[in-house]
């Protein structure tokens, strides 16, 4: 097993699509045709991570946060960045990075967080827009079946929770081709009028070059007419945060006790109490002061995420909770997810979850 091989698991789990724009995710550092001889799950790719990589004889770092976020103009190992990149290269270590990926998945980071605090039937906080396509197609009756299977089979028409869903209306096409043309049916330089099939499916932005190699491969017609939208739809299951509901409600302060139990946090940092009780709530891992207004418009009672600034913790405007846990603690648990992922899809290779506390923060 190569580690290229390894990536296309990655990316079934995190699409790499999914990422921010101001995201640097993916392969970050190494080579993708070496031979995989064992994966590191981290949560920051430092010098101690490395280092436990090379003991454990594995050489694919997968972390959560890309330790290469901006651009290097020099690697001469003055800070802990280069120092990881440089100790990665030198020991034919491949670091491959998920962040905003994983984030924006609806399994991912912020499912995880519900899942840790007992949140319910949690659905997308901020989802995602720009993200739904739409091709629209045309063929003949006799190649409608065989394509339209083959554009859900690289997966177009996902709808929510339904697949396969298409639209499909009938009219009449005309061609005439010149003298170097093949049509499928007719001649060359005879017109044509023939009765056709116009099939309409949506698909995410991600998946437009394997959605058009499934067109060409499985299209009769020597010349393919086909046109692809961007749609204004947001993404009701991609996209930042989730909020959702509590299984009993609680008192404000029975709510932050069970995040502390639930996420051992060392401190958390939260606006004035409001009196309200908490039943729905929002959730954020990583930084999400930008999702506050997202939080309290969704109903939340409470809105949990990491770091808030000062004058921040005042735009709760006495309309929920705010609860600052800090970034690590929000993101805990995902490492293990990606564990627990990479191990039912790959058997025969070691897959080790990090031992390394790489959280920059400690408490007093």
């Amino acid at each position: 097993m190569k580690i290229k091989d390894t990536l296309t698991i990655l990316e079934e789990m995190a699409p790499l699509g999914y990422a921010e724009s101001f995201d640097n995710v993916g392969l970050l550092v190494g080579d993708a045709e070496a031979n995989l001889t064992g994966i590191l799950v981290c949560h920051d790719a430092l010098v101690s991570v490395i280092e436990e990589a090379i003991a454990k004889a594995c050489n694919l770092v997968v972390c959560f946060h890309p330790i290469l976020f901006t651009g290097l103009k020099k690697i001469t190992g003055k800070n802990y960045v280069e120092k990881a990149v440089i100790k990665a290269i030198k020991n034919d270590i491949a670091v491959y990075a998920v962040h905003t990926a994983l984030d924006n998945d609806q399994n991912g980071v912020n499912k995880i967080f519900c899942d840790a605090l007992g949140i319910k039937d949690s659905k997308v906080l901020i989802p995602k827009q720009h993200y739904i396509y739409k091709l629209v197609t045309y063929t003949i009756a006799e190649n409608t079946e065989k394509l339209r299977n083959a554009l859900f089979e690289a997966g177009a028409g996902q709808i929510g929770n339904y697949e396969n869903c298409s639209f499909n209306s009938f009219g009449t096409g005309t061609y005439k081709g010149n003298a170097n043309s093949n049509p499928f049916v007719g001649s060359p330089l005879e017109f044509k009028t023939n009765n056709e099939h116009k099939i309409e499916v949506l698909f995410e932005k991600h998946l437009q070059s394997k959605i058009l190699k499934a067109l060409y491969s499985n299209h009769v017609y020597e010349e393919v007419a086909y046109e692809i939208h961007a749609l204004e739809n947001e993404h009701q299951n991609i996209g930042l945060g989730r909020v959702g509901s509590l299984e009993k409600p609680l008192s404000e302060l029975d709510f932050l006790a069970l995040i502390r139990q639930k996420l051992d946090c060392k401190g958390i940092r939260h606006s004035q109490f409001t009196g309200n009780i908490i039943q729905k709530v929002a959730v954020l891992g990583g930084s999400g002061s930008y999702a506050i207004k997202n939080a309290i418009d969704s109903g939340a009672d409470a809105y949990v995420t990491a770091d808030l600034k000062y004058h921040q913790f005042y735009e709760a405007e006495n309309k929920l909770l705010l609860a600052d846990i800090g970034h690590f603690e929000s993101e805990k648990f995902t490492k293990t997810y990606i564990v627990d992922y990479l191990k039912e899809k790959i058997t025969n290779f070691a897959i080790i979850l990090s031992q390394e506390n790489t959280n920059p923060v400690k408490y007093f």
